[in-house]
């Protein structure tokens, strides 16, 4: 733990992390711990899994005192991330006890009031901040620290207005922390308006490339289903993530994998945030091994184990392919990233491949099955399996 230590994390902190058996610090916590520590403004240029989020906790966590009223404000675009963020700094904060709060739309707004009676640090998204703020029911003329997580997705997303607007209730001597995996022009017009001279650091890819297996069929559109069904049930994987464009084209391919003995679940902005905590329990655990989303969903989502990354559907926007690969080859262990390409994604690809510079190896097409294609319905997400009963695991070990 003395390489923690020389960055200047104290005694309280530094128990949790060695309890969170971490050895040696990541790149952007060696960058910016020292830094944010230090009471500077940072904009930090890092991805999903990269250890951002002990990297902002650590001076939050060291600076704020149990009882002071909310002292951190942390904005995240996705209820997930709120959750996941808001659970880490529990894990970190365990010996100063803080109250660590998460608020974001799609659960009850009383019990979010209660708990920021008493809070500490609060995790938030920014459609459900603004309602607090708006009822009165969070004060935030306390903050010391504001961090934007995942900035530009919030941006993506359409929060950039909703987020000035925050960020005009913090008092102006705040510290500011920005961190994002890629830094736009809005972003840049942000830091200016908003942070007082901030340092930028950034880091590698997290993804070990030497260690990641990029490869590509193409197939007529109407066989990217029946392949898929083959890739899933010949591929030797773990868990494995699905990515698709729309809500409707995740429900769909969801429910068509499950109807080949797949056990897939689905996870995008429509449903529930009961049902999507549910979902990602079950796909975190291992109780369903294979995870059909949509980028939103999936931003920032850091989970262990995923071997395998589909692009069903190609991303629109080129750098998207990076963030979806992300998930897999962590740590130095190997992941495939496969691509199913038909002539409706082959603009996109193209821009991938030239924007990103990387190697995408084509693959000859296996004989395969057509498997019938069943149209989505309403509502076909309610039960995570059906008759309450686990489907047939998805494990070809």
């Amino acid at each position: 733990m003395e390489s923690f230590k020389k960055l200047g994390i104290t005694k309280p902190i530094l128990k949790s992390i060695i309890e969170q058996r971490f050895e040696n610090p990541t790149e952007i916590q060696e960058k910016a711990i020292p830094l944010i520590l230090a009471g500077n403004d940072v904009i930090a240029g890092s991805s999903t899994g990269s250890g951002k989020t002990l990297a902002f906790a650590s001076g939050i966590l060291q600076n704020s005192i149990k009882g002071n009223g909310v002292q951190a404000l942390i904005l995240t675009p996705t209820r997930e991330l709120a959750e996941q963020v808001a659970n880490s700094f529990r894990l970190f904060s365990k010996y100063k006890h803080l109250e660590i709060v998460a608020v974001y739309g799609g659960m009850g707004i009383n019990p979010q009031i209660k708990a920021l009676k008493t809070a500490d640090v609060v995790v938030g998204t920014p459609g459900r901040m603004l309602d607090h703020l708006a009822r009165k029911t969070i004060k935030l003329g306390k903050v010391e620290t504001l961090v934007l997580d995942e900035a530009d997705r919030m941006f993506d997303m359409g929060f950039k207005n909703d987020v000035e607007k925050i960020i005009k209730q913090c008092p102006p001597d705040r510290q500011t922390l920005l961190f994002s995996a890629t830094i736009s022009s809005d972003i840049v017009k942000l830091s200016r308006n908003s942070m007082k001279k901030p340092l930028q650091v950034s880091v590698n890819p997290y993804v070990d490339v030497g260690n990641l297996d990029q490869t590509y069929y193409q197939v007529q559109d109407d066989m990217k289903l029946s392949l898929l069904v083959h890739l899933l049930q010949h591929e030797k994987s773990d868990l494995v993530m699905v990515f698709c464009n729309t809500k409707r084209n995740t429900d769909k391919v969801a429910k068509n994998l499950r109807a080949s003995n797949i056990d897939a679940q689905a996870i995008h902005g429509g449903l529930t945030q009961g049902k999507r905590i549910t979902v990602m329990k079950q796909f975190s655990t291992g109780k369903s091994c294979v995870l059909v989303c949509t980028d939103v969903a999936a931003r920032g989502l850091d989970i262990e184990g995923i071997s395998h990354v589909y692009n069903y559907d190609v991303p629109r926007e080129s750098n998207q392919y990076i963030h979806r690969i992300g998930r897999t080859a962590r740590a130095g262990a190997k992941g495939k990233a496969i691509s199913i390409i038909s002539r409706s994604d082959q603009g996109d690809f193209t821009s991938i491949l030239r924007e990103n510079n990387v190697e995408i190896k084509k693959v000859k097409v296996p004989s395969f099955e057509k498997v019938v294609v069943r149209k989505p319905h309403r509502n076909m997400n309610n039960a995570i399996s059906r008759n309450g009963q686990q489907p047939n695991r998805h494990r070809n070990r």
